[in-house]
């Protein structure tokens, strides 16, 4: 137990340390060394527990419980000031009642205290795994990239002490989420990762960056409300308690959980950015790159996954989780088609984001073994590609001033090593054998065992055909090879920043290897426990990708020798003659610049028509949901 407590406490007190130590070379070592530290400690953990199952940990809540009580007031008096100062008067409201709610539905349980608060099991372990090892590779970079990016803007002042303060409060509270099984000390974690998004969003604090972060509390505080309704439930339906632990809760089955497992699903759409609430995480976008990645990546955004996959067992053959199942699976066709539209390279990242994450959800709402096998690896596939693909994102537009997709035609004669480790990225999204393919063909074979499991088939093909294009899109332009190359601008990308990137690359490929050994060891060994059986893809299966994962290969490896007397060839423009400095003769005899552009059809998947059109939808199957849950309690 004492590891465990050491990964909760120990980024929160290197956090305070962070906030005093000025801004030398002497903080960031010290940052780094934090973040191995973190690393090897989740290692051992991870390895430590791996093959014990579940494994419930005793800590007297009474103490523990009281400073929980009393944070949860403090940080909710902190949001009302701010609230107040910024005449956020909607976000007072819900900060006070979701503070109060809570803690009046505690004074209401009547039972003894039970002892069980933390727990570990093999969902958990992966999950820290994800947030210590991704996470922390995410701060080591975060030391290269601020400096870079106070020097890129020298109108935002600097404070960096309490950024690094917050990231590392941020890994703290998410340990919390997973090990929590108490609901009422998942919920003061929740409630902090919320409040650390909220002021990194914010870290610029100009008008734009204020209003997207007081939009994303909004937003979360909104969804918290469900944790409340659930505190409230649960009191008077159960006084003495013992449905305040998840594993008794989960384990009492649907008869008793559903209601608990809808609200606490509700809190997770809002914290996963599911449609109607997508917009914070868009919002999010202004936060630097490494905020960007560790929301996306391994915290916030799969805290809300984590609860909505840890309920799938309640979920499962329901109608209500079908309608969870269509709100996840609605928004990963429409996100997906919005992404086409994006050329901001980081707009494209949050929608894909923001729909591989409906895909986890729709995994969950189907929620059996086999949707659930497909989720966990979804979620740990996404964690590493997406946080590679974000970081690469930040170092690339700083050395190029940009993150417009299109700036970044010839970006591998200018950052080879980087734009090969973009293309590992971006091949661990959408490329066969890769683990989102795989976990996407996982997922489709588990929803035709389902009753209503043609309709979410229906959803992930065309969702997962926009996904090709979009993908297939930005490696292209990343291939493009310029007229006339500039000069290699690698050697300006900073050690901390290169060699995190390095190992997440690295990490991306060792995940696809390691996957059938991630499944037998980890994953089956969680289903087995849950549903009495595993769940996998046959042998035949895995050696046809492992062959594939060959072929594969040799694309990323053959960009090692580009440039090695290439032969360069003009650029064919219809016949015409042209100019050594791209320009060809128009047909009035003009001379133009030779151009090349990706289509983004802005006019058919265009951020407002499919977003609407998206956010109408999933509001109806939420409020089915309630319509659902309201019929079961008056009948």
């Amino acid at each position: 137990m004492e590891l465990l407590l050491f990964l909760i406490l120990f980024p929160a007190l290197m956090g305070f340390v962070f906030l005093i130590f000025p801004n030398t070379k002497a903080r960031d070592a010290m940052v780094a060394l934090a973040a191995l530290v973190l690393i090897a400690a989740t290692v051992i953990f991870f390895l430590q527990n791996y093959g014990a199952g579940t494994v419930l940990y005793e800590i007297e809540p009474g103490l523990v419980s009281t400073a929980m009580m009393a944070i949860e007031v403090v940080l909710a008096l902190g949001i009302l000031y701010l609230a107040a100062k910024y005449k956020q008067w909607i976000v007072a409201a819900l900060a006070v009642i979701g503070t109060g709610v809570a803690l009046y539905a505690e004074t209401l349980f009547t039972g003894p205290e039970h002892l069980n608060n933390l727990f570990v099991d093999e969902f958990t372990l992966i999950m820290a795994v994800i947030i210590g090892v991704i996470g922390s590779l995410i701060c080591i970079f975060a030391t290269g990239y601020m400096r870079d990016y106070h020097d890129h803007h020298k109108e935002i002042k600097d404070k960096r002490q309490g950024f690094f303060f917050l990231l590392f409060v941020f890994l703290s509270a998410m340990f919390g989420v997973v090990f929590s099984n108490n609901i009422f000390w998942l919920f003061f974690f929740w409630e902090i990762t919320t409040l650390c998004s909220f002021l990194l969003i914010g870290y610029a604090w100009d008008e734009q960056a204020q209003k997207n972060a007081f939009w994303a509390l909004l937003l979360n505080l909104l969804g918290g409300l469900g944790f409340g309704a659930t505190f409230l439930y649960l009191a008077f339906t159960d006084p003495a308690g013992d449905l305040v632990m998840l594993d008794s809760l989960i384990a009492a089955g649907p008869a008793v959980a559903m209601i608990p497992a809808a609200l606490i699903g509700f809190a997770g759409l809002a914290k996963a950015a599911q449609m109607p609430f997508s917009s914070w995480l868009l919002g999010a976008m202004i936060a630097p790159t490494p905020v960007s990645a560790l929301l996306h990546s391994s915290t916030m955004v799969k805290a809300g996954v984590y609860v909505i996959v840890r309920f799938a067992p309640i979920y499962d053959a329901s109608f209500v989780g079908f309608l969870v199942a269509l709100v996840g699976g609605f928004t990963f066709l429409l996100a997906s088609g919005i992404a086409i539209s994006q050329s901001n390279a980081k707009k494209v990242l949050a929608w894909s984001t923001i729909a591989n994450l409906g895909l986890i959800v729709t995994c969950a709402g189907i929620g059996n073994a086999a949707a659930v096998w497909a989720a966990i690896l979804l979620i740990v596939f996404h964690a590493i590609a997406k946080s590679l693909l974000f970081l690469c994102t930040g170092t690339v537009e700083h050395r190029i001033g940009s993150r417009d997709i299109e700036d970044m035609g010839g970006l591998v004669s200018i950052l080879p090593k980087v734009t090969i480790m973009m293309i590992i990225g971006i091949a661990g999204m959408f490329l066969a054998p890769f683990g989102m393919l795989i976990s996407k063909w996982a997922a489709l074979r588990a929803f035709l065992e389902t009753p209503y499991g043609i309709v979410a088939v229906i959803l992930i093909a065309f969702g997962s055909a926009v996904t090709l294009f979009f993908w297939t899109k930005w490696m292209g332009k990343l291939l493009q090879v310029a007229w006339k190359p500039e000069p290699k601008r690698e050697g300006e990308v900073s050690k901390p920043e290169f060699y995190s990137l390095l190992a997440l690359a690295g990490g991306v490929v060792i995940i696809c290897l390691g996957f059938p050994l991630l499944s037998s060891v980890v994953v089956e060994p969680f289903l087995e426990g849950i549903y009495g059986i595993g769940a996998s893809l046959g042998d035949q299966n895995i050696a046809i990708m492992l062959m594939m994962m060959v072929v594969v290969f040799i694309l990323p490896i053959s960009l090692i020798f580009f440039r090695r007397n290439p032969k360069m060839i003009p650029h064919y423009v219809g016949g015409r003659m042209e100019t050594g400095d791209m320009h060809f003769a128009g047909s009035m005899g003009i001379q133009r610049k030779v151009e090349m552009s990706n289509y983004y059809f802005e006019g058919i998947f265009g951020e407002a028509k499919l977003g609407r059109v998206g956010n109408i939808l999933c509001t109806l199957f939420i409020a089915c949901i309630g319509i659902v849950l309201a019929t079961g309690v008056i009948a």
